[in-house]
């Protein structure tokens, strides 16, 4: 019986993906890796910065002691907040990776739809999920803020280099009440995106089984809670009295 060659050939063809799309799902899996890579760096960081955050419970000189010793590690090696400043270079570059990475990967997904519809149907999901993208505008926003506050105190009240205790308490002083309001809902945001982006860089780095599926999205939720929480302990702490 003979065979259409070229008919077979063209189905093939057909059903084969072109070298361009190859390259674009290769491109999107090294986006994804970035992604999930730069987000555990910057997680294990608000970890430890949260741990720093709690030495104020241990009083003032404790917490202003701490503070100094940020601006020494690496001496006499690396002269007085260097290691600071190479801190902060690495992890803007990490932040800027991150959202690079998610803005192309939302773009591509938003253009490999055939159809946009006037209305979209509601699809399965959490409510990290469909908040990911305004709730990372939030952190970001809340990142400068910070940054203009604690760091450089060029909006914090008090503003004095040297007095972190004081820095702090003064931020969140009761009269303030505006600014703890801002901190709690973008911690909260914090907390969200952390969520669901620990159970999507689990997915990302190879987890696929159903228990495996379980494991990652309790200790998703375990992690951020934890992270919500400790952060949150210390405004509310300022505003009740507790540190004062």
């Amino acid at each position: 019986m003979a065979v259409d060659t070229t008919t077979t050939r063209k189905a093939a063809a057909a059903k084969a993906p072109a070298p361009a799309d190859k390259a674009r799902r290769r491109s999107s899996v090294a986006l994804k890796f970035l992604m999930a890579g730069t987000g555990i760096l910057l997680v294990l960081f608000l970890f430890a910065h949260m741990i720093g955050n709690l030495k104020i419970f241990f009083g003032e000189e404790t917490f202003d002691h701490y503070a100094h010793w940020l601006r020494t590690i690496g001496t006499p090696l690396l002269p007085d907040e260097w290691y600071l400043w190479i801190q902060r270079g690495g992890l803007t570059l990490a932040v800027v990776a991150h959202i690079y990475a998610a803005t192309v990967l939302a773009i591509r997904a938003r253009k490999a739809r055939p159809v946009k519809y006037a209305h979209r149907p509601k699809v399965q999901g959490s409510y990290a999920a469909r908040t990911m993208r305004w709730g990372g505008v939030i952190v970001l926003l809340f990142v400068i803020y910070h940054i203009l506050d604690l760091t450089t105190l060029t909006l914090n009240p008090n503003g004095v280099h040297g007095e972190a205790y004081r820095n702090v308490a003064e931020d969140f002083a009761p009269g303030r009440w505006y600014v703890t309001l801002f901190y709690v809902v973008s911690i909260v945001a914090v907390g969200f995106h952390l969520r669901h982006g620990i159970w999507s860089a689990v997915r990302t780095l190879g987890q696929q089984t159903q228990r495996g599926e379980r494991i990652a999205r309790a200790s998703a939720l375990a992690l951020s809670l934890v992270l919500v929480v400790g952060y949150l302990s210390v405004p509310f702490a300022v505003t009740i009295g507790l540190v004062d």
